[in-house]
């Protein structure tokens, strides 16, 4: 008799062929050592050979899967269909370039395991330890976005909403992310944002995190984008009662 696993863990990746295999083998390694019943979902946009080399690795251990495109379809729209065919107890995501090491999950689990029904890594608490920063004019945007988003959408209490190291229980990400749509980086606000219109409790706790130095991100277009986006998530929570009905008859 197969056992649904204990958790499952989602890496959203976009040509990350030089740190997948390592980021997979550390989250495997991680979760076996604690003797938890895990699984891997990598999903890979790009065409640098991720997809190929996560099938060899699944091939010895079919715990992982691997789906994706050949372009850039968006780290949102990857999670999404993650999540909807994840089967672990606790369902999380975090960066593939080990942004922030999987032993952080040790600070989100109590959260989880006393009822919280999500629990986000937060780089802006008392006790977050910042190896390498980003460099200064993202810290100054990243200041920007956030008041511009709390003014917008409001996430109060949120500290840090750009965190990619969340983890829910099952049926709560099921719900969350039926209702997400937001295909690019401001789905991290989307969830947390449909989140606390669910009721839904969110734990924060600080967490180890480095910056990668990834230079593939787009400034001035993105950030038109990321404004797009927020203003459509203002938009889209007015129906969020409705969406999470009927969510929660299909979880």
């Amino acid at each position: 008799m197969k056992h649904a696993p204990d958790i499952t863990v989602i890496l959203p990746a976009y040509n990350e062929a030089a740190a997948i295999e390592t980021a997979v083998r550390d989250v495997a390694a991680y979760f076996a050592g604690r003797g938890m019943r895990y699984e891997i979902i990598v999903a890979a946009d790009g065409d640098d050979g991720t997809r190929e080399l996560v099938r060899r690795m699944a091939g010895a251990d079919p715990a992982i899967q691997v789906f994706g495109r050949p372009g850039r379809a968006g780290k949102g729209l990857g999670i999404r269909d993650a999540v909807a065919i994840a089967e672990g107890a606790i369902i999380g995501y975090m960066d593939a370039d080990n942004k922030v090491p999987v032993e952080e999950f040790e600070k989100l689990e109590p959260y989880l395991r006393a009822g919280y029904e999500l629990a986000t890594g937060s780089r802006a608490m008392s006790g977050s330890r910042i190896e390498r920063r980003q460099p200064w004019y993202r810290r100054v945007g990243s200041k920007g976005f956030h008041l511009f988003m709390q003014t917008l959408v409001g996430l109060p209490g949120i500290h840090d909403s750009q965190c990619g190291f969340k983890f829910f229980r099952r049926d709560v990400a099921k719900r969350i992310f039926a209702c997400q749509k937001i295909d690019g980086y401001m789905f991290d606000v989307e969830i947390l944002a449909l989140a606390q219109r669910m009721g839904y409790r969110i734990a924060q706790a600080p967490i180890r995190w480095r910056d990668d130095g990834d230079s593939r991100l787009e400034l001035f277009k993105g950030n038109l984008q990321n404004v797009v986006d927020i203003l459509r998530i203002r938009r889209s929570l007015r129906g969020v009662e409705r969406c999470a009905r009927t969510a929660a008859a299909n979880v």
